[in-house]
């Protein structure tokens, strides 16, 4: 004897796999089976309104609030286009600006690396003060290590 009313296909085109215990998508509202219920397996075009994350702006880094059954890229798209304190003179800034100041080298390093003697900035090569024949008033340190 067969039930032929019993159980449901899943909605995802390419199953439609008889299942006899249907699961219901929280967010579209369509049947699915164990495979596909979840909002990426089966592409869910309603999944926006259950998913709770903050999207953040691309260009200033900053988490744009969005209510419930607003969309997030509609939402980020109208903050980027009104009120986006990205500034594109930072994006260019750079990072290495300590210039090595021992008379040759060409180095820089993002951290100042200033002698405790002369208080000069050099690079991690010459920051001991024998390797750029320091001038400060201090006591000769000799090389370690």
């Amino acid at each position: 004897m067969e039930f032929p009313d019993l159980g449901k296909h899943c909605s995802e085109k390419t199953c439609k796999q008889l299942d006899f215990l249907p699961l219901k998508c929280d967010a579209c509202e369509e049947v699915f089976c164990k495979d596909h219920i979840m909002y990426d397996q089966h592409k869910c075009t309603s999944s926006y309104k259950k998913d709770v994350q903050v999207p953040v702006c691309p260009l200033c880094n900053t988490p744009i609030p969005v209510r419930r059954g607003e969309m997030p890229d509609i939402v980020v798209g109208a903050h980027m286009d009104r009120d986006c304190k990205h500034d594109p003179a930072q994006q260019k800034k750079r990072i290495f600006t300590n210039k090595c100041l021992k008379e040759g080298c060409k180095r820089k390093e993002m951290m100042k690396l200033v002698c405790d003697q002369c208080h000069r900035n050099f690079c991690i090569k010459h920051r001991h003060p024998l390797d750029h024949d320091c001038k400060g008033g201090g006591r000769s340190i000799s090389k370690a290590g």
